[in-house]
C-alpha cells in the first residue's frame, strides 16, 4: 500500500517507520528532519526494541509524492488549515484520508474539504517524544483505535486496522469513534493543560495529593460531558482511575502541549480544549476546571 504521512512528528514518524518496516510503501512529507532523514535514514528507540530504516522516502513538498492510497495525518491541529495545501496533492480516485490527530473537529474538517467517505477517525495511545533530527523515541503505549467518520461499508476499516496489527501496533476498530475520542480526552485534557501551565512531567503532577486530586476532578468533567453526547455505551466513572494508575507507569514523561510550551510552538487549545467545552456547553454540562486550564493556556500562550 502507498502511504503518505502528513505531520511526520513524534507520532507520523514512529508509525510510520512501523508500517515501513512491514513493507508497505511510505513516504514523509518532512520539514526540520528532512535533511538529517534523507542522508543518515530514521532511527527508532522503542520499550519493544530498537532499530533503523537506512533508507526513507522523505520530500518537502507533497506534489512531489504524489497519489497515495492512504494519508496518515499526524499534523498538530492548530495546523489544520494547512490541510488542502498538504493532502489535496496526495488524493485519488480512491485514496482514504486517516486522521490520529487529537481532539475533537478534524474529521468534520477533512470530510468537508474531501468528502466524508474518504475519512477514517483514529485515536492513538502513544507516549512518544523526537529527539535529534532523525531519531523517534517510542516510551510506552502506542495501541491505535480506528473509526469511520461517515458508517459505511467496514471493509477499508478492518483493512487498515489489520495493516497496523502487522506492523506490530495492537489496533481495533470501533462502532463508537465518538467514545474513542473522548476517552482520549479524559487524559489529555488534564494532563496536557497542567503538564504545560506547570512546566512539569505527568509524574510530578501525580506525585501531589493536591494536583493528583485535580486531575481527577478534570476527567471526571470530561467523562460528564462525554456521556451527555449520545455514546453507544457511557463511560465509567471508574475510567478515571483506570488513566491515573495508567499514567503512573509513564514515569517522567513530558505530554506534547508540554514540549510545544517550552518549544515555543502554538498549542493546540481549541481542539483539546475550546470544541469539547462547546460540546458540553450546548449539553448543559458545566466544565469550570476544564474552562480554566483553556482560559490560563490561552493566556500563557499570548
Amino acid at each position: 500500500m502507498k502511504i503518505a504521512i502528513v505531520g511526520a512528528g513524534a507520532l507520523g514518524l514512529y508509525y510510520g517507520a512501523l508500517l515501513q518496516r512491514a513493507g508497505e510503501d511510505v513516504s514523509f512529507l518532512l520539514r526540520r528532519d528532512h535533511e538529517a532523514i534523507v542522508r543518515n535514514g530514521l532511527r527508532v528507540f522503542s520499550i519493544n526494541g530498537d532499530f533503523t530504516l537506512s533508507r526513507v522516502k522523505g520530500y518537502r513538498n507533497p506534489l512531489e509524492i504524489g497519489r497515495v492510497d492512504l494519508v496518515l495525518v499526524g499534523l498538530k491541529a492548530f495546523a489544520n488549515d494547512r490541510y488542502e495545501e498538504l493532502i489535496r496533492p496526495l488524493v485519488g480516485e480512491g485514496t482514504r484520508i486517516l486522521t490520529l490527530q487529537n481532539g475533537l473537529g478534524n474529521e468534520e474538517a477533512l470530510a468537508a474539504l474531501f468528502g466524508p467517505e474518504r475519512v477514517i477517525g483514529g485515536v492513538a495511545f502513544l507516549c512518544s517524544n523526537r529527539g535529534e533530527p532523525g531519531e523517534v523515541h517510542h516510551l510506552g503505549a502506542g495501541r491505535i483505535i480506528l473509526g469511520e467518520f461517515l458508517p459505511r461499508d467496514r471493509e477499508w476499516l478492518d483493512h487498515f486496522a489489520a495493516m497496523f496489527v502487522r506492523a506490530g501496533v495492537e489496533c481495533r476498530a470501533t462502532d463508537d469513534l465518538k467514545r474513542a475520542r473522548w476517552e482520549k480526552l479524559v487524559w489529555n485534557i488534564p494532563f496536557n493543560g497542567l503538564c504545560a501551565l506547570m512546566q512539569q512531567p505527568v509524574n510530578l503532577i501525580l506525585a501531589r495529593d493536591a494536583s493528583r486530586t485535580l486531575v481527577r476532578e478534570i476527567m471526571r468533567e470530561v467523562i460528564a460531558a462525554a456521556n451527555a453526547q449520545g455514546l453507544s455505551v457511557p463511560i465509567a466513572s471508574e475510567y478515571a482511575d483506570n488513566m491515573l494508575e495508567f499514567t503512573d507507569k509513564m514515569g517522567e514523561y513530558k505530554p506534547s502541549m508540554q514540549i510545544d510550551r517550552e518549544e515555543g510552538r502554538p498549542l493546540e487549545i481549541g481542539a483539546i480544549f475550546r470544541t469539547p467545552l462547546a460540546f458540553g456547553n450546548r449539553q448543559g454540562i458545566a466544565m469550570p476546571r476544564v474552562e480554566m486550564l483553556a482560559t490560563l493556556l490561552e493566556q500563557s500562550a499570548g
